[in-house]
């Protein structure tokens, strides 16, 4: 019952070897009693322990862990990492979206970019750090972001919205209305969108026509005559077409030919005419043949023609011609510059072709068309 000799000898074998588990249990009971005997200062009471030589010491060597056990701590690691790394997006993101509340778009910039460091992936932060890019009008890193972001959202109706805006920042008019037209046919109810896109027509609309070359004037000579009646010089196309009877091609072989054809049928208002031009053309043909001569008029007139007289007729061979009417070149910009009442042609067809019973093409498929017109 010699107890600090025997602390201190057991503490010397620790020493030695620091596997004897006799030892270390022998150490946790005595040192219960030297408590209960000696009181808090007990260590104060104990004799010198000896330091024993590193040569002397056998301290059993630890195994390398296997690799299950590394395995295991790697993961730990990593959903440590990924934690933490969550609360830091999460705060981060926080405090950019309340410096965009209180107007402090470059605090709130600085906040997203961290954010993106963290999770390059993240769809929200590319149309957050865009609307920042906004307000600054950095209109062309506003434009990138939102790219990143349908990159990762093909679909997301903010991004469209929000590059919309930059595009319009940038003077980019046409792809400005592209995208809204896409917000909207997503969502037809968003009326910042609509509002957007009205505007942004009439700046289309100025756009095309101060890049438009100016005519040069016509010299009309002047001859004077002794009677008091007026003469009148004829110069437009259409007006030099009336009372005269011209023959519509109806087997054109090229776009010449079918141009041709069409402003023949057009010059005398004859959409019969059109619709039996259009009854012997390809569907497929029609992008091609129009690509050249392409306008407002022309659609409004096809569309008058397949409406009186084609759709009674073939109603299947109409849904294909709307079908790939839409791919022809510029046709976005054409259709943006149509007046009321040429899209209420428009409309009016589509709502007679939806009408229409055809085992080719059903109700749901006309109105995918029609949003792609209307």
């Amino acid at each position: 019952e010699r107890y600090r000799q025997a602390y201190v000898d057991y503490k010397t074998v620790l020493q030695i070897d620091n596997s004897v588990q006799a030892a270390h249990d022998s150490v946790n009971r005595i040192t219960r009693l030297l408590i209960e005997q000696d009181g808090p200062e007990w260590r104060e009471k104990l004799p010198d322990i000896p330091r024993v030589p590193l040569s002397a010491q056998q301290h059993r060597r630890e195994e390398p862990p296997s690799a299950e056990v590394l395995q295991a701590r790697a993961e730990k690691a990593a959903r440590d990492a990924e934690r933490k790394a969550e609360a830091q997006f999460t705060a981060l993101k926080q405090e950019g979206n309340d410096f965009v509340k209180k107007g402090q778009y470059q605090d709130a910039l600085g906040k997203y970019t961290e954010c993106l460091k963290l999770k390059p992936e993240e769809c929200a932060i590319y149309t957050n750090r865009a609307l920042c890019y906004l307000k600054q009008e950095r209109f062309t890193e506003a434009k990138q972001d939102c790219d990143a972001a349908l990159k990762l959202e093909p679909s997301n109706k903010k991004a469209f919205y929000r590059r919309a805006l930059a595009n319009k920042g940038l003077k980019d008019y046409l792809a400005c209305s592209s995208d809204l037209q896409e917000v909207l046919q997503q969502d037809p109810n968003v009326q910042e969108a609509e509002k957007e896109l009205e505007e942004v027509t009439v700046l289309l609309r100025q756009s095309l026509a101060n890049a438009s070359p100016a005519k040069p004037r016509r010299t009309v000579p002047i001859t004077e005559v002794d009677s008091d009646e007026e003469t009148t010089a004829v110069t437009n196309t259409e007006s030099s077409c009336r009372g005269k009877d011209i023959g519509v091609n109806l087997k054109p072989t090229d776009a010449y030919e079918f141009g041709q054809a069409l402003n023949a049928a057009r010059c005398s208002r004859n959409t019969a005419a059109c619709a039996d031009l259009l009854a012997s053309t390809s569907p497929e043909m029609l992008p091609q043949f129009l690509s050249t001569q392409l306008d407002g008029h022309t659609i409004s007139f096809i569309m008058q023609a397949l409406d009186s007289h084609l759709l009674e007729r073939d109603p299947n061979l109409v849904y294909q011609h709307l079908n790939h009417l839409h791919t022809t070149n510029r046709f976005s910009v054409v259709l943006m510059l149509l007046e009321k009442d040429e899209h209420r042609h428009m409309t009016q067809l589509f709502e007679h072709l939806s009408a229409v019973e055809c085992t080719e093409f059903t109700k749901n498929d006309v109105q995918n068309l029609a949003n792609k017109y209307i």
